[in-house]
Order: C-alpha cells, then structure tokens, then sequence
C-alpha cells in the first residue's frame, strides 16, 4: 500500500484524476509499446472484443468508452490504417457504420493483452488486489454516473 502521509491531497477531483490518469498511462503505454498499440487503442481492441451483441457504431463505441466521437476518431484511425478494425455498412441502415474488430485486430488484441497483463500485475502489486479492486469499481461508478455529465438535471 503507498504511504500518503507526505502526499498534499488537495480538494480537487479533477486534478487528482487527471495526475493518476497520467500516471497510469504512462506505466501501461511502456508495458504495450512492444505491441505497437496505446493504451487509448488497447481500450477500444478490448471494448469490441469483449463487447457483447453485434458490432457498434461509432456513436456506441464511444458512449460505451465515454469518450468524445472526435477523440474517439482520432484513436480508431491507426487501427483502421492497420486492419486492426473496419467499418462496415450496417444490415440493417446501410447509411450506418459498424466497427468490427478484424481476425488481425483480435491476434494483435491477444499480444497487447499479454503486455498489458503485466502493467495490470504492476498497479495491483504497487497498490494492493484489493484496493485496486474496489479502485475500478469506484472510477467505473464515476464514469457512469449519468448525474455526473451535466451540472444540469434533465
């Protein structure tokens, strides 16, 4: 467990969200750099892999990430370039694109969880199983905590 006495803790959420968040992004981008893939892109090859139904819309991958379409967009376009992902026309709208993760996008899935494993070891070695544990199980309950999304109640 890491010992916060010496730490400031401040009264702020963002700002100690976004420090962990970088913190964290930094140790599981060096654990996958070998694979070639960011941790942002790990996110989406893991999201559609695990992801249950059909395949989503762009519009659907990011709700379900919580991310921005445009950022979203931005992290999606290597893995197209590469043939990690595609988009295909939906059966139902063909106006509508699907992502779908390739046979290609799933082997590279495969190596980049085994990098990413070994990050995952390293945070709940660092912080404790538990801890980390009940660490997702509250940062999952921020993320989708539609009252959180607006200061206005609609």
């Amino acid at each position: 467990m890491i010992d916060l006495s010496s730490i400031p803790t401040g009264g702020c959420n963002v700002t100690a969200v976004r420090k962990a968040s970088r913190r964290l992004t930094q140790l599981y981008d060096e654990a996958l750099m070998p694979s070639g893939v960011r941790s942002t892109q790990y996110s989406i090859l893991a999201e559609l892999s695990h992801r249950p139904g059909g395949a989503p819309t762009m519009r659907e991958l990011a709700d379900a990430l919580v991310m921005d379409r445009s950022a979203l967009g931005h992290s999606v376009r290597p893995l197209l370039r590469d043939g990690f992902l595609q988009l295909v026309e939906d059966e139902a709208d063909r106006r509508v694109k699907n992502v779908v993760l390739t046979p290609l996008g799933k082997e590279k899935y495969a190596e980049a969880r085994r990098l990413w494993q070994i990050a995952q070891d390293r945070f709940s070695e660092v912080v404790g199983e538990a801890e980390s544990a009940e660490f997702r199980a509250i940062l999952l309950n921020v993320a989708h905590e539609e009252r959180l999304a607006s200061l206005t109640d609609e």
